[in-house]
């Protein structure tokens, strides 16, 4: 992690939990002018605050676990009728809470005495994601147009008796799958494979927001790319990149096959593969390729070793069709 990077977002996120807090008082505020029933459910708060200093300073052990007992009786039965108040009123029953943008953190960037998800995936967003998952917003499931794949058969075409609308329905189960089980060793990774134009990239997309949306994290890089950073950092004596790719919570590989393959780089996509299979940052990690080639050209590219882990360990999903943005 660039401790730049982390400076900048530190420096984001003190301000935004700033403005939450003082939003807070803000609608507090304007409640306790507009009224009166509030105002007074306030003041009876604050005298119970200073109530329990008082209990806490003067009296005996005893007396005191009592006087707490009775002072938290009394503090739900005021929160119970700000709660009624709120309904009466037809405000949201978060209104007299912050609304942090992570309600994990609490927008300060630390969560369980490290760095939360949140600010993790916001510093791959500005180190490594950039462009790549930018779409997110509207490649999602929500936006996701089975209609725009041919429900017509064509075995000799496609090789299969499926049409390209039910197989990319297939498809689509499986990915949903994958989501839903994300944390389970057993849910294999995905691997989608298939000519460009046929939608492996946009449905990337749309696991990479549904992952985002559980808290996880999430890199995305394309093979050439990936590969090419890794090797200039190990001469440079640095592996961060590496780190990053070893233990993200999610990693999507896309355009596998269109780097220009070594022995270097094929050591580095074996370790990636390898390391992530084995789970050697003792935490559930998962992986999504997306390549044009197909499984015989993955044996011949990049022999039995990384073929076998991804044939193994792999939900091999191949896309068929017609090119769907000629479509759109």
């Amino acid at each position: 992690m660039d401790n730049t990077f982390l400076k900048q977002l530190l420096t984001e996120y003190d301000s935004k939990r700033t403005k939450a807090l003082t939003d807070l008082e803000n609608r507090k505020n304007k409640l306790m002018e507009s009224s009166s029933e509030y105002f007074k459910l306030e003041q009876e708060l604050h005298s119970l605050s200073i109530e329990s200093i008082k209990s806490i300073l003067t009296l005996s052990p005893k007396e005191k676990e009592d006087k707490i007992l009775l002072l938290e009786k009394k503090t739900k039965l005021i929160s119970s009728k700000k709660d009624d108040l709120l309904k009466r009123l037809n405000l949201p029953s978060d209104y007299l809470l912050p609304h942090f943008e992570c309600s994990l953190c609490q927008d300060t960037g630390f969560y369980q005495n490290s760095l939360c998800s949140c600010i993790k995936q916001r510093m791959f967003d500005l180190a490594y994601n950039k462009a790549n998952i930018g779409n997110i917003d509207y490649e999602n499931f929500t936006n996701f147009n089975f209609n725009l794949y041919s429900n017509q058969p064509n075995p000799s075409l496609y090789n299969s008796q499926l049409s390209p609308r039910d197989n990319i329905k297939k498809i689509y189960d499986i990915s949903k799958k994958f989501i839903d089980n994300f944390e389970k060793a057993e849910e294999k990774n995905l691997m989608f494979l298939g000519p460009t134009g046929l939608g492996k990239t946009f449905l990337s997309n749309c696991i990479a927001k549904s992952i985002l949306e559980l808290g996880k994290t999430v890199l995305y890089q394309t093979a050439p790319v990936m590969l090419d950073e890794i090797i200039k950092e190990k001469f440079q004596n640095s592996s961060q990149l590496l780190d990053n790719i070893l233990g993200v919570d999610l990693l999507i590989i896309d355009d596998l096959g269109t780097e220009t393959m070594n022995n270097l780089k094929f050591t580095e996509l074996f370790n990636i593969i390898n390391t992530r299979l084995l789970n050697q940052n003792h935490k559930i990690t998962k992986t999504i390729i997306s390549t044009n080639l197909n499984i015989k050209d993955i044996f011949e590219v990049y022999d039995e070793r990384i073929g076998s882990r991804i044939v193994g360990n792999y939900n091999l999903c191949r896309f068929f069709g017609d090119d769907i943005r000629l479509k759109k």
